[in-house]
C-alpha cells in the first residue's frame, strides 16, 4: 500500500475531516470525556484480544519482547534528548521533556497501523501488544532523570555566577517529587486498562472470549474514526503553535520519528524476528511520539519546560506525519529488509 492508500482509509480520512473542521473553526465539538472513553475502549479492545492471543504464545518471545521494549524504552529518549543538544534550539529542560515523549508510544497512531494492515490483509505477531505496554513507564523515568540532570547542570551555572540558594532548593524539590512521579508513571491510566485487558484476555475461559467477538471486533473500526476524529480536532489547535516551534525543531518532529522507525525494523526483524506485519508494529512503536501519558508528568514534573513545544512535535507534527507517511513508509522498509 502506497502513502495515498493510507490517506484514502476511514480512520485517516476522519482524522483529516478532524483537522479540517478545526481550520474551518467549525462549532461542532465533542463532548469533553468522550475522548477518554474511547481511548480506555480501544486501549480495553486491544488488550483483550491480545492477551486472549497471547496465552498461547512462546513465553520465550515474549519475555524477548519485554527486554527489548525496555531497551527502546531507554534508549529513544537518549538520542533524542542528543539531537536537541546539538540543535542547540532549546533549553535543556525543554529537551529533556520532548525527549520523554519519543520515547514512549502512542496508542493512536500503533491502532492506525493496525488498520493499515488488517486493511491489507497482512498478519502480525501479537507480542508488540506487549511491547506498547512496556513503553509507556521507561521515557518517563529517563525525562525525569534527564530533567534533574538538566537542573544540576543550570544549578552549576548559576553557581559559577554567584546564584546559589535557589538552585539547590530546586534539586532538593526534584528529588522528593522523583519516587511520586515514578510511581505516576507505572500506574498510568493506559498501563493500567492495557496489561489489566491483557491478562484478563490469557487467563478468562474461551467460550466467554467469544462472547466478547462483537465488542472486540465488530465496532471496533468504528470506534477508531471517531478516535482519529477528535485526535484530528486536536492536532489542528495545535497548527497555529507551529510558528513557536521554529523550522528546525519542527524538523526534529519528522526526523527523530525517522529514525526510531529504522530501529523499530532493525530491532523487529534481526532481534526479535517477527514477519513482516509484526516489525511494521515494532518500528511503529519505535517512532511515534506520546500525546497522552507523558505531556502530564512532564507537565508536573518539569514546569519550566514549554508545553508548546513538546505537544506541538508530538500531536501536531509527529503524529499526523506517522499516520500518513510513517506507517507505509515503515511497511515498505520491512518488506525491503526481510527481502
Amino acid at each position: 500500500m502506497s502513502s495515498l492508500s493510507n490517506l484514502l482509509l476511514p480512520a485517516v480520512l476522519f482524522f483529516v475531516l478532524g483537522v479540517v473542521a478545526r481550520i474551518v473553526k467549525s462549532d461542532l465539538r465533542f463532548p469533553p470525556d468522550l475522548a477518554k472513553v474511547l481511548s480506555i475502549y480501544l486501549l480495553m479492545a486491544i488488550g483483550l484480544h491480545g492477551g486472549y492471543a497471547l496465552a498461547n504464545a512462546d513465553l520465550f518471545i515474549a519475555l524477548n519482547s519485554v527486554m527489548w521494549a525496555l531497551i527502546m524504552g531507554f534508549s529513544l529518549p537518549i538520542i533524542g534528548y542528543v539531537i536537541l543538544l546539538v540543535s542547540r534550539k532549546v533549553s535543556l529542560l525543554d529537551a529533556a521533556a520532548i525527549s520523554a515523549h519519543y520515547g514512549s508510544v502512542s496508542a493512536g497512531t500503533f491502532l492506525t497501523a493496525i488498520a493499515y494492515l488488517d486493511h491489507a490483509g497482512i498478519e502480525y505477531e501479537n507480542y508488540p501488544l506487549i511491547m506498547l505496554a512496556i513503553m509507556e513507564t521507561p521515557a518517563i523515568v529517563v525525562g525525569l532523570l534527564l530533567a534533574a540532570k538538566a537542573r544540576q547542570t543550570i544549578a552549576a551555572r548559576e553557581a559559577k555566577a554567584g546564584i546559589v540558594q535557589d538552585a539547590t532548593d530546586d534539586i532538593d524539590g526534584d528529588d522528593n517529587s522523583f519516587g511520586h512521579l515514578l510511581k505516576d508513571a507505572f500506574t498510568n491510566g493506559s498501563v493500567v486498562i492495557l496489561m489489566g485487558s491483557m491478562i484478563i484476555g490469557a487467563i478468562a475461559i474461551p467460550s466467554s472470549m467469544d462472547k466478547l467477538e462483537p465488542f472486540i471486533e465488530e465496532i471496533f473500526m468504528g470506534v477508531l474514526c471517531l478516535f482519529l476524529f477528535e485526535m484530528g480536532h486536536v492536532a489542528g489547535q495545535r497548527l497555529g503553535d507551529l510558528r513557536q516551534v521554529g523550522v528546525l525543531l519542527a524538523l526534529f518532529g519528522i526526523v527523530m520519528p525517522l529514525i526510531g522507525g529504522v530501529i523499530g525494523v532493525y530491532v523487529g526483524t534481526y532481534m526479535l524476528g517477527f514477519s513482516i506485519g509484526g516489525t511494521t508494529l515494532v518500528a511503529v512503536l519505535a517512532a511515534s511520539a506520546s500525546y497522552i501519558a507523558v505531556p502530564p508528568a512532564m507537565r508536573l514534573a518539569v514546569p519550566e519546560a514549554n508545553p508548546s513545544y513538546y505537544l506541538t512535535l508530538s500531536l501536531g507534527i509527529t503524529f499526523p506525519f506517522n499516520v500518513i507517511v510513517g506507517i507505509p513508509l515503515f511497511h515498505k522498509l520491512a518488506q525491503v529488509v526481510t527481502a
